[in-house]
């Protein structure tokens, strides 16, 4: 039996509900690489915030797996995705991570491609040679509200329905009026969902997060799933964002990939900062008072975000290895806010540089103890994992589902 076909099948059927996964979830190879074909390379993953590449020409690189690709904006304002692979012979096209560019010039033998993927220039080639044929290998990009999401499927799943859920939620932060203040990667010692689980609670906060514990509420209908049947103070706050235009309401997609909600922060605090005060003077977007909270969003398998009425944090999750998995946080701000005048560096983003590396220590903890041959799954909490569990949940079924065919083939 291998692990990549029906062995994958067998230890998701056998899991016990409401219980970590087996080990082999977490450091298996062969399990790694379903990870990355059946869920990565056929969703759609968040890359970068539009704001990232504001003019013609500019440009960000990614890599997924196997998978390099650069994001690109054209001469006509428009933002497209392709494969980092020239059509001669398969150098890569752009090394750097980001830069700018009035064309796409494959640094081999300077094949040079339009900023839409069209192959403009190819030195000698013989007069049988058609351009038109060796064009850019597109990859499925979106520019959601000033999130830019890619699909490396052939054929992309459908993006309205989270397209149509998103779009009112984030049209009061005004991305598109966004710039980047500060980012910052970094690689933890750990199997993507696990940096995924421990997103999904704050059980573990008030013994991690000291910084973050000041604003952020320990509150597990906060951070958690608790579906239909939410706290009258979080009605309330919603009731009160609404009013006022702010699309806030608790919103879990139907397959549990995507939630929405506009959570309040602890009483007396408006952003993430270590004193609970405005972070920026000059606000992104249209929140119409400093006390709206945060929007929580996530849309597995790569981001999870926060929007509060001065500023914007968007995580990007990329696996590495089985045990190895990039994180990386931007902060956004308005476009003309200004540092040292409408927002000091530090204190716009010690909370969350401090948390994320706190998250990384408990993160690489939890793999080493994972990885010894003592390691059993164990149960969540129900009241303080609900997050992790829903996160579980939608792991498995969608792995099982688009495993269910070949699993059933090898029969």
């Amino acid at each position: 039996m291998m692990m990549n076909d029906f062995g994958a099948s067998r230890l998701l059927a056998e899991r016990r509900p409401g219980y970590s996964l087996d080990r082999a979830f977490y450091t298996d190879p062969a399990i790694f690489a379903l990870d990355l074909d059946r869920i990565f390379y056929r969703d759609w993953l968040f890359t970068i915030p539009a704001c990232e590449i504001p003019k013609p020409g500019n440009y960000v690189t990614h890599r997924v797996g196997d998978y390099g690709i650069i994001i690109v904006r054209g001469a006509d304002g428009a933002i497209r995705a392709f494969h980092n692979t020239c059509r001669h012979r398969g150098s890569i096209l752009c090394k750097a991570k980001k830069g700018s560019a009035p064309k796409l010039v494959c640094p081999y033998h300077q094949w040079t491609y339009e900023l839409d993927g069209r192959l403009l220039w190819a030195r000698d080639m013989g007069a049988e040679f058609d351009p038109a044929a060796h064009g850019l290998h597109p990859v499925h990009c979106r520019d959601l509200a000033g999130l830019v999401y890619v699909c490396l499927a052939e054929e992309a799943p459908d993006f309205e329905a989270f397209a149509a859920m998103a779009a009112p939620y984030l049209a009061p932060h005004d991305l598109g009026n966004a710039k980047v203040a500060h980012e910052s990667t970094i690689v933890e010692n750990g199997n993507w969902k696990l940096v995924w689980e421990n997103n999904r609670e704050c059980y573990h906060c008030s013994g991690n997060h000291p910084a973050l514990c000041r604003t952020f509420p320990e509150d597990p209908a906060v951070g958690g799933v608790m579906g239909e049947e939410m706290p009258e103070r979080l009605v309330a706050h919603f009731d009160r964002c609404e009013a006022a235009g702010l699309p806030s309401r608790f919103r879990l997609s139907d397959d549990g990939q995507y939630r929405f909600a506009r959570m309040p922060l602890n009483v007396g605090a408006k952003s993430y900062t270590m004193d609970g005060g405005i972070a920026v003077n000059r606000w992104l977007g249209r929140v119409p008072f400093d006390d709206a909270g945060s929007l929580l969003k996530f849309h597995y398998p790569t981001t999870w975000n926060h929007f509060l009425p001065d500023h914007a944090l968007v995580f990007r999750v990329t696996p590495i290895s089985p045990t190895e998995t990039e994180v990386s946080t931007k902060w956004l701000v308005h476009k003309d806010a200004v540092e040292g005048v409408d927002y000091d560096l530090d204190r716009l983003t010690r909370v969350w540089t401090e948390t994320n590396d706190e998250d990384r220590r408990v993160v690489e903890d939890n793999q080493v103890g994972i990885t010894s041959p003592a390691y059993r799954p164990g149960p969540y909490s129900a009241l303080q994992e609900s997050g992790v569990i829903q996160f579980v949940d939608w792991y498995c079924d969608t792995l099982a589902e688009r495993l269910a065919p070949e699993a059933m083939a090898a029969e």
